[in-house]
């Protein structure tokens, strides 16, 4: 296909789910759209035991910090943090809601609780990698075992049904 018509196939998915398995941070991304695009477009693949570092997105005067996750294969956890870093909530996203958009400002961390988890995700752009996320301080680094211990503890919260 052309630069016209993007599919999203099983194809796709299954070969950024193998990418994420060999990567040390256990996810991928496939970008739909340039760096340099208003709108962010990707499909995000998660291994379990995937890190990802609670954050929340803030964007300038004129712009929206919204962001659009729509789950395409799998299961995931969203845990909404305050600003403290304790959890305020958790839900999952996966067949029913399948999809949610979370406001901008809003710290959040997601949990991948299948093999080969693919969401798309939606936000402002242009990416700017040293703006692009606001990390919640007081939270370790991807790759230490201190998170390990949170991914472990976090994936606890969805052991069981609801």
């Amino acid at each position: 296909m052309d630069n016209l018509v993007k599919p999203l196939t099983l194809a796709l998915l299954t070969q950024t789910g193998e990418q994420a398995s060999l990567s040390p941070r256990l996810r991928q991304n496939h970008n739909l759209h340039k760096l340099s695009d208003h709108v962010q477009r990707f499909v995000n693949v998660l291994q379990p035991g995937t890190y990802v570092r609670p954050h929340r997105h803030l964007r300038g005067e004129g712009k929206n910090g919204f962001e659009l996750f729509a789950v395409l294969q799998g299961e995931i956890g969203l845990i909404i943090l305050d600003e403290t870093g304790h959890v305020q909530s958790h839900c999952r996203i996966g067949g029913d809601p399948w999809g949610l958009e979370l406001a901008e400002g809003v710290y959040h961390t997601l949990v991948a609780l299948q093999p080969n988890t693919a969401i798309l995700e939606i936000k402002e752009g242009p990416y700017e990698p040293t703006s692009d996320k606001d990390f919640l301080p007081n939270f370790p680094f991807e790759g230490t075992i201190e998170a390990a211990e949170l991914v472990h503890l976090w994936t606890g919260y969805f052991s069981h049904a609801g």
